[in-house]
C-alpha cells in the first residue's frame, strides 16, 4: 500500500483510509476482523465517529490493542463546546486510548452550523482545549454536499486547522462552481500543507426507486475498472493525500485494488473521465443522510 504524507501532520498515512462507518451494523468479530484485514493489507489510518452506527463499541478493543500501529482519526457533530467535549471523553473511553491522532468537526454543511462552532461557547473552543491537553494532536474539518469546499474554506479563515476532508468524484468535478471551490480549497491545502483527504471518490448516482445492494446512501461503483480510475483521479489531484474507503466492507478490497493498480492520472484522462460521468444524477440532491 503507497503511503503519502498528511500535510503538517507529517504522519506517513496509507492512500487509502478505512472508514468505518462501513461497521454501522457490524459485530465486533466482523469489525475486528476487517481491521485486520486492513491492516494487513497496509491501511494504517482509520477514520471513525460517534455517528457510525455501531463503529466505536465494536472497533474499539483493536483500536486500543493496536494503537500504535494506526494513525487515528475521529470526529464530532458538537456545535457546541459542552456537546463536542463530551463526545470526545466518550470517544477516548470507547476507542480504548488516552489520545486522538486528528479531531474534526464533522460534517460542516451550514454557514449556520460554522457560525455556532465559532460562536462564543462553540465547539471551535473545544478543539483548542483538547490540543491544549494533550488529548488530541492535529484538528481537521470534514463535510458534505455542494458547498463542502466552500464550508471550509470559510473555516480556514477562522481557525488554524491541519486536515480538510471532502467529496470528491468526476461526477462533482463536472459541476463548475464545485470545480472551483474544490480547486481553491486544493491551492489553500497546498499552500499552508494541510493534510487533503477525499470522501465519495467511487459515488456514482442516488439509489432511487432501485434496491439497494450496498449500503451507502449513494449507489457505489463496483466495477474494479470504475473503482480504479475514480480513486486514481481523486489522488491525482494536487495536494491530496488519501481516500477513505465506502461504507459497505465488501467494497473495501476494491480500493486496495485500485492501489495496487495505481498510477497517476493525466489531466486529458481526467477531462474525459468528467465528460463520461458528467450526466449522471448528483448524489446530493435533497436531503441526505451525514455519513456512510
Amino acid at each position: 500500500m503507497q503511503q503519502e504524507r498528511l500535510g503538517r501532520t507529517g504522519n506517513n498515512s496509507s492512500r487509502v483510509i478505512l472508514g468505518t462507518a462501513a461497521f454501522w451494523n457490524s459485530d465486533e468479530k466482523e469489525a475486528e476482523g476487517t481491521l485486520q484485514y486492513a491492516l494487513e493489507n497496509g491501511i494504517n489510518h482509520i477514520d471513525i465517529a460517534p455517528q457510525y452506527g455501531n463503529a466505536q463499541e465494536v472497533c474499539g478493543k483493536w483500536i486500543g490493542a493496536h494503537r500504535e500501529e494506526v494513525f487515528l482519526g475521529c470526529k464530532t457533530l458538537g456545535r457546541k463546546k459542552n456537546d463536542a467535549w463530551e463526545d470526545l471523553e466518550i470517544s477516548l473511553e470507547l476507542l480504548h486510548t488516552d489520545s486522538i491522532d486528528l479531531y474534526q468537526f464533522h460534517a460542516v454543511t451550514t454557514s449556520e452550523e460554522l457560525e455556532g462552532i465559532f460562536a462564543p461557547g462553540g465547539a471551535a473552543e473545544a478543539f483548542a482545549e483538547a490540543k491544549r491537553q494533550g488529548l488530541v494532536n492535529w484538528l481537521g474539518i470534514t463535510g458534505h454536499g455542494m458547498f463542502a469546499p466552500a464550508m471550509q474554506i470559510a473555516a480556514l479563515e477562522r481557525m488554524e486547522l491541519d486536515t480538510v476532508m471532502f467529496p470528491l468524484n468526476p461526477r462533482l468535478m463536472a459541476d463548475a462552481d464545485y470545480q472551483q471551490d474544490a480547486f481553491t480549497l486544493l491551492g489553500i491545502a497546498a499552500q499552508r500543507d494541510l493534510g487533503v483527504m477525499i470522501i465519495k471518490s467511487i459515488a456514482k448516482e442516488p439509489w432511487g426507486d432501485r434496491v439497494k445492494t450496498y449500503s451507502p446512501w449513494y449507489e457505489p461503483y463496483d466495477q474494479q475498472s470504475e473503482v480504479t480510475n475514480c480513486i486514481r483521479f481523486a489522488l491525482s489531484q494536487s495536494a491530496v493525500s488519501a481516500v477513505v474507503t465506502a461504507g459497505d466492507i465488501n467494497l473495501l478490497p476494491n480500493f486496495i485494488q485500485a492501489m495496487q493498480e495505481y498510477s497517476p492520472m493525466s489531466k486529458g484522462d481526467q477531462n474525459d473521465l468528467i465528460k463520461k460521468h458528467s450526466n449522471n444524477a448528483l448524489i446530493f440532491n435533497g436531503e441526505k443522510p451525514l455519513s456512510k
